[in-house]
């Protein structure tokens, strides 16, 4: 079954490429104190109220400082974005996530995380301890663990090494946990992206990927890295 474009002005990238580049060339801008704050006029505003077209989707940290349309300097439709407290991920992103990339055929899924990440900070305490914090806030702290225990094993100690490979875990994690996702992988119509951001220079680097079979869609900064044709 062919898949309907959805309503709304016409499309910005179309391609995971092209999504990334957008995302880099606006990091950039508010970087450099130059940003443009694009489609935040009354008359973008307007135009978006029949339909959306985000290019990226952006599963983030729910940190007060990482405001996924400031720092990437975009407007309003640009990026469909979903956040928790360390990226965890349950149902109700994974569904978001697919509606993003199977309805509104989002090209991009980014998970950006940044460093001196709270949520893993408290997890490196409970692997060390054995205990959680009460309630629901123990269960978000319990989902990020098993990135600290794999951190251990690959010797990585240092809070922000672990974030790095916390945003890695969460891209595999994604992938396995989402056929309809993988499926848009697959085919080569989407890609996901692990960044980290950086809170004092606000710039955004990329740690992990997955994408079809071709030329990476993007450079891949560090050791812990995942990459996945």
């Amino acid at each position: 079954m062919s898949r309907v474009e959805p309503p709304g002005v016409p499309p910005g990238p179309r391609t995971p490429r092209q999504a990334l580049a957008e995302l880099q060339a606006g990091n950039r801008r508010f970087v450099t104190g130059a940003p443009r704050h694009p489609n935040q006029d009354a008359g973008h505003r307007a135009a978006v109220a029949d339909g959306q077209h985000p290019f990226a989707v952006v599963v983030g940290c729910s940190d007060s400082r990482l405001a996924a349309e400031i720092i990437f300097d975009r407007g309003l439709g640009d990026l469909f974005v979903v956040r928790t407290a360390g990226h965890t991920l349950g149902s109700e992103v994974l569904g978001s996530v697919e509606y993003a990339v199977t309805v509104l055929r989002t090209p991009l899924v980014v998970v950006l995380g940044h460093d001196s990440c709270g949520a893993v900070q408290a997890a490196c305490e409970a692997a060390r301890t054995g205990t959680s914090p009460a309630g629901h806030l123990g269960a978000m702290v319990d989902a990020v663990v098993p990135s600290v225990r794999r951190a251990e094993a690959q010797g990585v100690w240092d809070v922000d090494g672990i974030v790095d490979i916390h945003i890695a875990q969460t891209v595999e994690a994604m992938l396995a946990s989402s056929d309809a996702l993988a499926a848009e992988v697959d085919a080569g119509r989407c890609a996901v992206v692990g960044m980290s951001y950086r809170l004092t220079a606000g710039e955004v680097r990329t740690v992990a990927e997955m994408s079809a079979g071709g030329p990476p869609v993007a450079s891949v900064d560090v050791p812990a890295a995942v990459t996945a044709a």
